[in-house]
């Protein structure tokens, strides 16, 4: 029998990149989607169209965070032997505007699913998506598994009650339970609204003549950038070890959004200076300048590490993102994640 393993936030970029994964590694994928007048999931569409995969072994259910009554049932209805909780108001600057939303889906939705599990009283093993936004006002540089956290937006508050409740339901009830701390992780199936996908969809989108601007807010932030691709590798990973624990996945690397719009722009052969405009309304009102995380625990427990680096990453997206214009342009599908 293969394993079963339940993903919440599955048309996201990181769960439609774990669904790949897991099929092409023999598991019965089963993910959970909010109901929504459009079916158009673009990202698990990608997946959907590789002839090369048991797509029999992808079915997706409807649910939300939101809902613990109805979590309650389909974790039992689908007795996974893995669960990844990746499901989240994810955008930073959005959960300052949307606060109480934020902390009911990215931190009580966490408890709910853990409750879920001890409820139906089986013992999965738990993945759960933390952030280095947790770290926020950063108290160390480089930041590993065991800096401080001080959260410094709505949405990294909610993230570090996830942490510790993932953390309280390892050491209270025994669940295989893991953190996932992960750095900043992009692709060319990252949502439009994130800074580095809005600035490679600009580059294309300028490079063809369809945008005249980009307006973008504190291009003095630094990130520590990597490939969401190769990060789902590592989500893997953490529940293959004999017990649950938490790690830091990032590049040691750090990055600013001039250095992202420097490549991106550079990619295309304009000079992004040309182009772009500082809007306030794009800056939160507390800023996390810094983040660099070192990945040595992963790299040794594991046997994990980035390969994918910045440049190459900034690149691949640029690139992804003039096909897909073109592709648009041309009335093909748009499968080009």
């Amino acid at each position: 029998m293969p394993k079963r393993v339940l993903i919440t936030g599955i048309t996201g970029q990181d769960g439609a990149y774990l669904a790949e994964l897991l099929l092409e590694k023999g598991y019965e994928v089963h993910g959970i989607v909010r109901r929504q007048s459009s079916t158009v999931r673009p990202r698990l569409d990608a997946v959907q169209s590789r002839t090369d995969l048991p797509l029999d072994q992808l079915h997706l259910h409807y649910g939300d965070l939101a809902d613990g009554g109805g979590l309650v049932r389909l974790v039992g209805k689908i007795q996974p032997d893995e669960v990844y909780n990746l499901a989240a108001q994810s955008h930073v600057r959005v959960s300052f505007d949307a606060p109480e939303y934020t902390t009911d889906v990215t931190a009580t939705g966490c408890i709910r699913l853990l409750e879920a599990i001890r409820d139906v009283g089986i013992h999965p093993r738990f993945y759960q998506a933390s952030s280095s936004e947790m770290y926020g006002k950063v108290q160390a540089v480089p930041q590993t598994e065991e800096t401080p956290f001080w959260p410094r937006s709505p949405y990294a508050c909610a993230k570090v009650f996830g942490y510790w409740a993932t953390v309280n339901y390892r050491e209270s009830y025994g669940l295989h339970a893991s953190n996932g701390i992960l750095f900043n992780h992009e692709s060319p199936r990252r949502g439009e609204t994130f800074v580095t996908r809005k600035i490679t969809l600009a580059a294309a989108r300028i490079k063809l003549g369809r945008q005249k601007r980009l307006a973008l807010g504190n291009l003095d932030s630094k990130r520590d950038w990597g490939y969401a691709k190769e990060y789902v590798e590592g989500m893997w990973r953490m529940l293959q070890q004999p017990e649950g624990d938490d790690y830091v996945l990032a590049t040691n690397e750090t990055h600013s959004i001039r250095e992202c719009l420097d490549v991106a722009f550079g990619f295309v052969g304009l000079n992004w200076h040309d182009y772009v405009d500082i809007d306030p309304k794009y800056y939160r009102p507390a800023e996390v300048e810094l983040l660099i995380g070192d990945y040595s625990k992963a790299k040794k427990k594991l046997g994990w590490e980035p390969h994918t680096k910045f440049k190459a990453l900034i690149e691949l997206m640029t690139e992804a993102d003039e096909r897909l214009l073109r592709d648009q342009a041309a009335g093909k599908p748009i499968l080009s994640y």
